[in-house]
């Protein structure tokens, strides 16, 4: 039985050809797949370009839509081959491109003008001022964050005017996408460029219990697909292009159940993959709880492997989708069979035999005609215009039916290639400072006042704005919180700041930049670390974008860095940096807020002590995990040559600051343990 979906498309992994064809035969819209290189699955099988118009031809063939996700962040080394690769994707007519990098935005929109780009969900879109800033650059969908809930996911949808993309099933990261950094610090494999080591899923202590304690159970929202398609939401997305195609079959299958407002089968899809269950925590706002964790056991993949044959049958064939009318001819001398989807259409014809005295062939040609089984096709509506009774068999009209259908599958599968302009980017160019100025960033204790006059700027949170000495205030930069999921409160904030005197802000993610250009006109922006800057096209963009300083990646290498154009740009010097931002709590696994007082601490196999700190349960309140080894480059920075570098304290005591202050000053080595992250990699 057909099932017609409106205004709403179910987006399905593909992470090799047999999870592709599982994902189409079993109903999805469209399918997301990766090319090799430039895309948040490195370790998934991933697709060749010389293998995209295949690919695309059989899906369009289908009327199913094949998104590309170039969705890693980009380094100036990788900006010719990535710029080669749009253009096999504008040859093989791809309907969209999946984007995290400002960089990447700008290639496609130069290059391919027509082709719609979607923003990744490692842009880390958690409120409307960031899918309007989007839309107005030129994204056509916005791939919102999965933290949201039910009432951020309606007031985005319906007020930033552009397509928004929900993901509704599939692996949960515990932190914000494209704010992780522990697989990069902890093992130097990045999730943001695709090679995750997933250390969120190991076990950890806190408070002398064990557990997973930063593996957050898989999503499923399948229950609420009609109302988010009443709520306006474009697009709902399956994750996992790295599982199996009886998985995706089985989310695929489940979607489009849950669409038509039929039952589905939950427990056939738990035993798909599940983490001892799901979750649906974000979006029903209940998400500070321990129920929102959970980890793969034994028991799980022993009774998924059960389960395969019965999943296999999900698409052994495929869905029929794609509605035709025949049109059936026959006289003294000749059968003829056209058949239409609307936009194409083919015929065939054949010769008759001798004329045989009251012939059936109406009820066989409507019988033969409707069995298009094993096709994309179903029959819409059969047109016969019989005017002789000369003998053609059923098996004949058959054979018609196959060519004709053949040749429609064919036309159908034709590539329509986009136009690919000149190339008119030019990577801006920088000259290398005398010697970097010196930043301070301070969340916790503040610099005495001999020690803040040494630095050009000083950093503090927004929040902080009041307790700020008035002496710090001339060159205090007030730095906005790295998730914002309620807007008027951070405005709120900011408004206050302003009457204080404060006129610098450090923005730290892509809806920030809008709340403080609509503040003020005058107010000076900085970008923080966050924003992961790799690259002088991405720093020339954030600049067009109000933007006059930036804190390049953490993921960086240093040579890369003293190379950044576009933009007044530096590296971090000195902290224990977030490696993690959540907005549930790994707390909860073991304690409840009354207990626990803001800071507490994991411990890894390692027995490494990993610092939370939590900045409150509002709306906008986050949990941050920091590396547990300050990044140090103070006996380097002869080898830097950025405009600026940031000490970047946390927990350190006024007497800590001070002397690292000092002792980075003067070049001298840091004697504890320290990292020099990815700047020497």
């Amino acid at each position: 039985m057909e099932t017609t979906f409106k205004d709403i498309e179910i987006l399905a992994p593909a992470g090799n050809e047999e999870m592709l064809k599982a994902s189409v035969f079993a109903g999805a819209n469209s399918v997301y797949i990766g090319l090799d290189g430039f895309n948040a699955r490195k370790n998934a099988d991933n697709f060749t370009l010389e293998k995209l118009p295949e690919i695309v031809s059989f899906c369009h063939a289908r009327d199913v839509l094949v998104n590309v996700a170039l969705n890693t962040i980009l380094f100036d080394r990788d900006i010719s081959s990535f710029k080669t690769a749009v253009t096999h994707l504008a040859a093989a007519g791809v309907d969209a491109v999946i984007l995290q990098d400002l960089a990447a935005a700008r290639i496609v929109k130069t290059l391919v003008p027509e082709m719609p780009i979607h923003a990744s969900t490692q842009m880390a879109v958690t409120s409307l001022s960031g899918a309007i800033l989007l839309r107005d650059e030129g994204f056509s969908r916005i791939i919102l964050a999965r933290e949201l809930t039910k009432n951020e996911i309606l007031h985005i949808t319906q007020n930033c005017g552009v397509e928004t993309e929900v993901f509704v099933h599939g692996a949960h990261c515990v932190c914000l996408s494209g704010q992780c950094y522990m697989s990069a610090f902890f093992g130097g494999r990045s999730g943001n460029l695709g090679d995750c080591a997933g250390p969120c899923r190991l076990p950890f202590e806190i408070d002398d219990e064990f557990g997973s304690f930063l593996s957050l159970k898989d999503l499923s929202l399948m229950d609420y697909l009609p109302e988010l398609r009443e709520m306006g939401v474009a697009c709902v997305k399956i994750e996992g292009r790295m599982r199996t195609p009886e998985y995706a079959a089985a989310a695929v299958n489940a979607a489009r159940l849950s669409l038509a407002k039929t039952a589905y089968d939950k427990e056939l899809l738990t035993l798909a993959f599940s983490r001892s269950g799901f979750t649906d925590g974000f979006y029903k706002n209940d998400y500070l709880n321990e129920k929102m964790f959970g980890s793969r056991t034994e028991k799980d993949g022993k009774l998924t492997k059960e389960i395969l044959p019965t999943l296999r049958a999900l698409y052994r064939t495929e869905l029929q989708r794609v509605k035709v009318d025949f049109i059936f001819k026959l006289n003294d001398n000749t059968a003829y069979l056209a058949v239409t989807d609307g936009t194409h259409t083919c015929s065939a014809t054949a010769q008759t035999g001798e004329e045989v005295a009251n012939s059936p062939i109406d009820d066989a040609a409507k019988k033969s005609l409707n069995k298009t089984g094993g096709t994309p096709f179903i029959c819409n509506k059969i047109s016969l215009d019989i005017s002789s009774n000369v003998f053609f068999s059923s098996a004949q009209i058959s054979n018609l039916r196959r060519d004709v259908l053949d040749m429609l599958l064919a036309k159908r599968a034709e590539i329509k290639p986009y136009a690919v302009f000149g190339d008119t980017i030019v990577s801006v160019k920088r000259e290398k400072p005398e010697a970097p100025l010196l930043y301070g960033r301070f969340d916790g204790d503040m610099p005495s006042l001999s020690t803040a006059e040494k630095f050009e700027k000083l950093f503090f949170p927004l929040k902080s704005a009041k307790a700020i000495p008035e002496e710090y205030r001339s060159k205090s930069v007030l730095s906005l919180p790295p998730a914002i999921f309620e807007e008027d409160e951070i405005s709120a904030d900011i408004q206050t700041a302003m009457a204080l005197g404060f006129t610098a802000f450090e923005v730290q993610s892509i809806c920030a930049i809008p709340l403080v250009k609509s503040a003020s006109d005058n107010a000076v922006i900085f970008g923080g670390f966050r924003l992961n800057i790799t690259n002088s096209i991405s720093a020339d963009y954030y600049r067009t974008l109000g933007i006059e300083q930036a804190i390049l990646s953490p993921e960086i290498t240093l040579p890369a860095a003293n190379n950044i154009g576009g933009i007044f740009s530096g590296i971090i010097g000195y902290g224990h940096l977030p490696a993690m931002i959540i907005r549930s709590c790994p707390v909860m696994n073991v304690k409840n807020c009354a207990s626990c007082g803001g800071k507490t601490s994991l411990i890894d196999r390692k027995g490494e002590k990993i610092a939370i700190s939590c900045n409150g349960t509002g709306a906008n309140g986050t949990r941050e995990i920091y590396n547990p080894l300050p990044v140090y480059m103070g006996d380097r920075m002869h080898e830097a040559h950025t405009d600026f570098v940031t000490l970047f304290f946390t927990s350190e005591a006024e007497r800590e600051i001070d002397e690292i202050t000092e002792k980075f000053i003067n070049r001298l080595p840091l004697e504890d343990a320290f990292t020099r992250l990815q700047y020497f990699k």
